[in-house]
């Protein structure tokens, strides 16, 4: 075998390899357009699927039962509350047609998350209000129709009455933020900061809770709204101390 020959079976060999390659890529990249394809698809039918969910609904009744599906974010900003490493920016969004201003909802949240009580005593988690940019979760205040929707595409079933919290979503029933709930017997401006307070501890991470002892108080985290069992209304993670005030966890 003389070099010619050997070089052209080199050459050959090199070619062959850069074919390979250059298959490889095209599958690779056809796997991924696919990939991202599926991905866009879901989360277009997933859109489409609660839109037609919310139009669907039923009459409306002096508490709007049914809104539009449409939302309008609050505007304002605020400085980051807490001393925690975690900066969890959020986004408030209120349903059109509700009668609840998005900028005063969002004041009055930024309060309940910014209260020494809140979740931000916890020494690892801070929050700040935001109108745009980049955002941790939205909290989203919502007709007990949109929230039905919203909270079942995701397997939840909120009946027309609860709350829940979704991927980077928390979603609140305009029911329960209107009328409280008969199982608290506080203020109503409390039931909210429970409301709140609840749905975003499962957003940071925190599960259901239940009463550590009769007349002590609920945890946030329990859902009081089935029953308080022995504890008494409560709608904050800490006392005035510092210490939490949390119960057994539900399995």
């Amino acid at each position: 075998m003389n070099r010619g020959d050997q070089g052209e079976r080199r050459a050959g060999r090199a070619r062959r390899r850069l074919t390979q390659v250059l298959v490889s890529s095209a599958v690779i990249a056809t796997v991924l357009a696919a990939c991202g394809g599926a991905y866009a698809y879901w989360r277009h039918s997933k859109a489409l699927a609660v839109a037609r969910c919310v139009r669907d609904g039923g009459d409306p009744g002096a508490l709007p039962v049914v809104g539009p599906g449409t939302f309008t974010t609050a505007r304002g900003e605020g400085a980051p509350v807490g001393s925690g490493s975690k900066l969890r920016r959020y986004k408030v969004q209120v349903e059109d047609g509700i009668g609840i201003p998005a900028d005063s909802a969002a004041r009055e949240i930024a309060g309940i998350l910014g209260d020494p009580r809140g979740w931000s005593r916890d020494g690892v988690d801070a929050f700040q209000l935001v109108g745009s940019g980049p955002r941790d979760f939205i909290i989203k205040i919502a007709t007990p129709h949109t929230v039905d929707c919203l909270c079942g595409s995701a397997g939840l079933d909120t009946g027309g009455e609860v709350n829940c919290s979704i991927g980077r979503s928390v979603v609140v029933n305009l029911r329960r933020w209107v009328q409280g709930s008969p199982e608290f017997d506080g203020p109503l401006a409390d039931y909210r900061a429970l409301i709140v307070n609840h749905e975003v501890g499962h957003r940071i991470g925190h599960g259901h809770e239940t009463c550590p002892a009769a007349g002590r108080p609920a945890p946030a985290m329990m859902q009081q709204i089935k029953g308080l069992h022995g504890c008494t209304a409560n709608a904050w993670p800490y006392d005035r101390a510092g210490t939490y005030l949390g119960g057994p966890r539900v399995p």
